[in-house]
C-alpha cells in the first residue's frame, strides 16, 4: 500500500498502546513542581536535572527504574500535579499525531495512604488518584481533539493490591477505565494473587495486558496468556527464544506492545540493533505495534520511536502503518468505538473500506 503523500507523517494518526502515565511526565513540570514545594533534585541546573534522569544508554534495568525515585516523589499524593501531569499528557500525544492513546498508572503507587514505594503518607486515595486522572484527561481530550483511555497497573511487588485494582477497574469504567495490567520485576515467580485477579477481571470483561517476557523468558509469556488470560503482552521480545512459544502466541493473534528505545535503555534485547526481536515480528506479520513506554527517563517520543524503525530496523511505511492498525484492533476500546477508529485511520491512510490489514 502507499500511504496519502507517499511517506509516513508525523500526524497521519497514530495509536499508542503502551506508555506509563508516571513514566511520561515532562521533566520541566517536575522541576518546576519541586522548587515550588522546596524539594531538592540531583543538578543545580534544568539542563543537570535532566541528564540525572535520562537513562538512554544505561542498558540496565535496575538503573531505569531507580531514575524514577529521583522525580516520583514530587507527584505522589498531589491531586493538583497528578491533573497537571495527565492533561499536558493529552497535549504531548496530540502533538506527536497520535488519534488514540492508552495511558496505563498504578492508582496505588500515585496516592499516599498506601504503602508505596516512595515512602509518602497522606490521604490522597486510589480512587482520588483515578477520578483526578479522569477529570483531566476529559478536559484535554476536549481541548486537543484526541481519545485517551486508562489502564490500571496491578504492581509485581504488591500482590496484595491486585484484586482492589480489578475492582477500581468496574468502578471507573463509565470514567474511560479499560483495562488492567500487571507491571514490574518479573524474574521472580508470578504471586496467585496476580493470577487470581486478571481471572476475575476475565469474569468481569476488563480487557488484559501484562509485562512478560520483557527481561524474562518466553515462559512468562505463555504463562500471562494461559493462567492470566491476557490477549496482549508488554515488550515479549524473549518470546522469540522459544520457537513452540512464539508460534503458539503468534496463532491466538496475541498483541506485543512494542518499545524500540525503551527495549535497549533497559538492556532487554541485544545492543546491535539487527538482532531485534521487532524485526523477526515483522517478517512474521506478527501482531505488533509501537509506543514510547516511559518518555521522561529515555527522552524520547514517538517520532524519535519511529525514527528508529527507520533507520535502525529498516521498516518501510507499509510496516509502520501495519503497527498503528494492529493497535488500532487490538485497542481495549468497544467494538463499535474500535470501529470508528479504524474506519478514521482508513480516511488518512488511503486504505480501501474492504481493507481491515494491510
Amino acid at each position: 500500500m502507499s500511504l496519502k503523500g507517499g511517506e509516513l507523517r508525523r500526524f497521519c494518526g497514530r495509536v499508542e498502546l503502551h506508555v506509563h502515565l508516571d513514566g511520561a511526565v515532562r521533566p520541566f513540570t517536575i522541576w518546576e513542581l519541586a522548587h515550588k514545594k522546596g524539594i531538592t533534585l540531583p543538578g543545580a541546573t534544568f539542563k543537570e536535572f535532566k541528564a540525572n534522569i535520562n537513562v538512554q544508554g544505561c542498558r540496565n534495568l535496575t538503573k531505569f527504574l531507580a531514575a524514577f525515585g529521583i522525580f516520583m516523589p514530587v507527584i505522589v499524593g498531589d491531586l493538583e500535579a497528578i491533573a497537571r501531569v495527565a492533561h499536558e499528557f493529552c497535549e504531548d500525544a496530540h502533538n506527536q499525531g497520535v488519534l488514540y492513546v492508552e495511558a496505563r498508572y498504578s492508582p496505588h503507587l500515585l496516592a499516599s495512604t498506601t504503602n508505596n514505594a516512595w515512602n509518602i503518607h497522606g490521604d490522597v486515595t486510589p480512587d482520588m488518584v483515578i477520578q483526578t486522572v479522569s477529570d483531566a484527561i476529559k478536559r484535554g481530550e476536549k481541548e486537543f481533539s484526541i481519545k485517551v483511555r486508562q489502564i490500571l497497573c496491578c504492581i509485581r511487588s504488591y500482590p496484595e493490591w491486585s484484586m482492589e485494582v480489578v475492582e477500581l477497574c468496574k468502578k471507573f469504567k463509565s470514567e474511560g477505565v479499560v483495562g488492567i495490567d500487571l507491571a514490574g520485576d518479573e524474574s521472580a515467580p508470578t504471586d496467585p494473587a496476580h493470577k487470581k485477579a486478571f481471572q476475575e477481571a476475565a469474569k468481569c470483561g476488563i480487557h488484559r495486558t501484562c509485562h512478560a517476557a520483557e527481561a524474562g523468558p518466553a515462559s512468562n509469556a505463555k504463562e500471562a496468556v494461559d493462567e492470566m488470560l491476557v490477549t496482549r503482552i508488554g515488550h515479549g521480545y524473549h518470546a522469540i527464544d522459544d520457537d513452540n512459544i512464539y508460534q503458539e502466541l503468534r496463532k491466538k493473534d496475541i498483541h506485543f506492545e512494542v518499545c524500540l528505545l525503551s527495549s535497549q535503555a533497559t538492556g532487554s534485547v541485544d545492543a546491535d540493533w539487527s538482532k531485534h526481536p521487532a524485526i523477526r515480528f515483522a517478517k512474521d506479520c506478527l501482531n505488533f505495534s509501537l509506543s514510547t513506554d516511559d518518555p521522561t527517563v529515555i527522552a524520547n517520543t514517538l517520532d524519535d520511536d519511529y525514527k528508529a524503525a527507520v533507520e535502525e530496523l529498516h521498516f518501510n511505511e507499509t510496516i509502520l502503518a501495519r503497527t498503528n492498525f494492529n493497535a488500532a484492533r487490538s485497542c481495549f476500546l468497544p467494538l463499535n468505538e474500535k470501529n470508528e477508529l479504524i474506519n478514521q485511520m482508513k480516511e488518512l491512510y488511503g486504505v480501501p473500506e474492504c481493507c481491515t490489514r494491510i
